[in-house]
C-alpha cells in the first residue's frame, strides 16, 4: 500500500480517516499541531503559517501516493465583525496551506501519479450570513482544486474534492451552538 499524508488528522473527519487508511494497510503521516497523540508518524506544523511549511515538511516521505487535506477552521462572524487577522488565519489554514503542501509534495505525487483529496464543505458553494471568512475560504479551496486538476492531469495526478454532509464533530457542535441551532449528533455520521 502507499504513503498518504493527512492534515487535520487529530480530530473531526481526519481522525477516523487515519484509522481507516491504516486499517487498509496504508502508511499514514499526519501533519498538524498535535500529532504526538496519534499512533502514526507525524509532522508538527502550524497550518496558520504557510511560509513555515517547507521547513516543517522537510522530513516528509519522498514516495507519497496521496495527500488528503482535512484541516480547517470555521470562525463565525459577519463581515462587519471579522478583523483582518481572522481573515488571514482562515484563508491560511483553509486554502494557502493546502496549496503549499500540494506544491511541496508535487514531485512525489507526479512520480506516483498520485491523488490529492480536499475535504471541503457544502457551505463553500453559496453564501451564508455570519460565516463569510469560512465560506469564502471554502469557495477558494474549490477553485484551487479545479485549477490543480487542470494543471496536473497531464502528470497523471487525480484531484478530488469531497463535500461531506453534517458530521458529528466538536467543530459542528460549536458552529451550531454559535448559530443558535440545536446539535444532536445521533442522526449524524459520528467521527
Amino acid at each position: 500500500m502507499g504513503n498518504v499524508l493527512v492534515t487535520g488528522a487529530t480530530g473531526g473527519i481526519g481522525r477516523p480517516l487515519v484509522d481507516a487508511l491504516t486499517a487498509a494497510g496504508h502508511q499514514v503521516t499526519a501533519i498538524g499541531r498535535d500529532v504526538a497523540r496519534l499512533d502514526v508518524p507525524g509532522i508538527e506544523a502550524d497550518l496558520s503559517e504557510p511560509a513555515t511549511l517547507a521547513t516543517a515538511l522537510a522530513a516528509r516521505p519522498q514516495d507519497v501516493q496521496a495527500l488528503v487535506y482535512c484541516a480547517g477552521i470555521s470562525p463565525i462572524a459577519a463581515v462587519a465583525d471579522t478583523d483582518p487577522e481572522t481573515w488571514r488565519r482562515t484563508l491560511a489554514v483553509n486554502v494557502a496551506s493546502a496549496a503549499e503542501i500540494v506544491r511541496l509534495t508535487l514531485p512525489a505525487l507526479r512520480r506516483s501519479r498520485g491523488h490529492v483529496i480536499f475535504v471541503n464543505a457544502s457551505p463553500g458553494m453559496t453564501g451564508v450570513p455570519r460565516w463569510s471568512a469560512f465560506v469564502g475560504s471554502k469557495a477558494a479551496l474549490r477553485e484551487l482544486a479545479h485549477s490543480l486538476r487542470e494543471e496536473e492531469s497531464p502528470h497523471g495526478i487525480r484531484v478530488t474534492t469531497i463535500y461531506p454532509a453534517a458530521t458529528a464533530t466538536a467543530l459542528l457542535a460549536e458552529v451550531r451552538t454559535t448559530f443558535g441551532r440545536p446539535y444532536d449528533p445521533c442522526p449524524l455520521y459520528t467521527s
